[in-house]
């Protein structure tokens, strides 16, 4: 190799390393390669070397594919000291209703509201708004259906957030299925008692004259604070 092509070489890192840092979201390597005037396969491969390199050196951050492109991120090795350094004190995280309905979407999208509310038996409309706002989710569309009720599906930020160069690196939903003869000893468990209750007892719906009805608002009480995912 001669010197000509060394510092062509070394050049296009330093550019590589700058693009990268300057973004503010994944950079795609289609837009490196029109960028510097290279094909996409050696965009690919020079961000392969380069995380390589910063892996065997042993650096406190790494280049990743995420959500299609590159981005530098904090190393997982590190992460101890990077949550102590942003959530000490500064931002509250999402609440468990608002990372259930999140989890829904991710794995069942597109999904309207009406969908989200019949699996988590609640109102989500509160909690829909926060992760719409937050940029979790996205409205992607309407339903061709009586109604034409509003589609939604996760947003670019949440595979950054995530880590996730594609929804397909989601975990298998199998791997927190529980086994069916787990299922089935729940299943007595919950039905012995029912019985017991039923057994000369007054419903409780008959003597208040109402049954309550479950609210998100109730159990949804920090999603407006903001923060991270």
């Amino acid at each position: 190799m001669s010197d000509q092509d060394v510092s062509v070489d070394v050049e296009t890192r330093r550019a590589v390393e700058a693009i990268v840092l300057a973004a503010t979201e994944p950079v795609h390597p289609t837009v490196m390669a029109q960028l510097l005037e290279l094909s996409v396969e050696t965009i690919d491969d020079l961000c392969a070397q380069l995380a390589a390199e910063y892996e065997a050196q042993g650096r406190g951050f790494q280049l990743a594919r995420v959500a299609g492109g590159y981005r530098f991120q904090t190393h997982p090795d590190a992460y101890a000291y990077v949550e102590k350094f942003v959530l000490d004190g500064q931002t509250a995280r999402l609440s468990g209703p608002a990372l259930e309905t999140l989890a829904i979407i991710a794995y069942k999208q597109p999904v309207s509201r009406a969908q989200l509310s019949a699996i988590r038996g609640v109102n989500v409309d509160a909690t829909l708004k926060t992760l719409v706002a937050r940029g979790y989710v996205d409205e992607i569309g309407h339903d061709p259906t009586p109604g034409n009720p509003s589609m939604f599906a996760t947003s670019r930020l949440f595979l950054e957030r995530l880590g996730l160069n594609s929804l397909a690196d989601l975990p298998a939903l199998a791997d927190f299925v529980p086994e069916a003869s787990i299922v089935e000893a729940l299943e007595r468990g919950l039905l012995l008692p029912s019985i017991e209750a039923n057994d000369g007892s007054t419903d409780d719906t008959s003597t208040t004259g109402e049954e309550a009805s479950p609210d998100e608002s109730d159990v949804d009480v920090d999603e407006s604070t903001g923060g991270e995912l």
